[in-house]
């Protein structure tokens, strides 16, 4: 890799509290690297995932964005998407229209809209749903380690979800459980990969007066890395209310969702029906 000195900063997602949300790591002036080089430098950082800002080839984009893991490139992903847009505005960028900014990605435009100093909001890209086969329960309730009445079978079914991210996503009945629950990292790696999916989502809705609507993990399968916990997940967040809407189990027009308890961070999404 040829020497040369770009802008780069790390920043902090999904949190209000310091160093309890999810971090990212945003290259600018990223137009003179090629792949294997950003590819090189996600996995320096070592980060879920790293972002490189480049100038956009579409007309209504305020810029261009790549997204790498430590593993490879991905088409979209939440945290990056927010936290990109954030550090750009922070470095002085104006926006095309006021409060709004186009991001282009590998899964084409998504627009970012500011809600509140310091709060952004993203429109998900569509999700593809794929209701995971009946054949496939009992062995999901072994990976689990989870009786059958702790898994949402019925109401919304466990699924697999892609909307650039690939998840499969499953719903507990409790969300101690959700937090708790003893994950057998071998089972459930075989069972995601067999649904083409990147790793599991647990969900669970919390009672009325809770820290949040619902509790939530999600646990990441690579097959070049080990498998890891994300702290706050965008993608998924926003794959679990496409899946909502495809069961009419829409819980309202709003809702919170509290992630990374599991691993000691503190995350928190808020998710709007527009």
């Amino acid at each position: 890799m040829s020497a040369r000195r770009v802008r780069f900063k790390q920043v902090d997602v999904f949190s209000d509290v310091p160093f309890k949300g999810n971090a990212l790591a945003v290259v600018f002036d990223a137009d003179g690297l090629d792949a294997d080089e950003m590819l090189a430098i996600a996995r320096w950082t070592n980060l879920s995932e790293t972002t490189f800002l480049l100038e956009p080839t579409e007309p209504s984009a305020d810029y261009y964005v790549r997204i790498f893991t430590p593993a490879g490139e991905l088409p979209f992903a939440g945290h990056p998407t927010l936290g990109t847009a954030h550090a750009l505005v922070e470095s002085g960028y104006v926006a095309r229209t006021a409060g709004r900014l186009v991001q282009q990605c590998g899964v084409g435009l998504v627009e970012i809209e500011d809600r509140a100093p310091g709060v952004r909001a993203f429109a998900a890209p569509p999700a593809r749903i794929t209701p995971m086969p009946e054949t496939e329960f009992a062995a999901l309730r072994e990976a689990l380690g989870t009786r059958e009445d702790e898994i949402d079978f019925t109401r919304v079914p466990p699924s697999a979800v892609d909307n650039g991210v690939r998840w499969l996503t499953v719903g507990l009945t409790s969300p101690e459980r959700c937090v708790t629950v003893k994950l057998n990292p071998s089972a459930l790696s075989h069972i995601v990969q067999r649904a083409g999916m990147k790793g599991l989502t647990l969900y669970a809705a919390h009672p009325a007066g809770g820290p949040a609507s619902y509790e939530m993990r999600c646990i990441v399968m690579d097959d070049e890395l080990s498998i890891y916990e994300d702290p706050a997940t965008g993608s998924a967040n926003a794959g679990l209310a496409s899946l909502f809407s495809s069961r009419d189990a829409r819980p309202g027009d709003r809702y919170t969702v509290r992630q990374g308890v599991a691993i000691g961070r503190a995350g928190r999404v808020f998710v709007d029906y527009d």
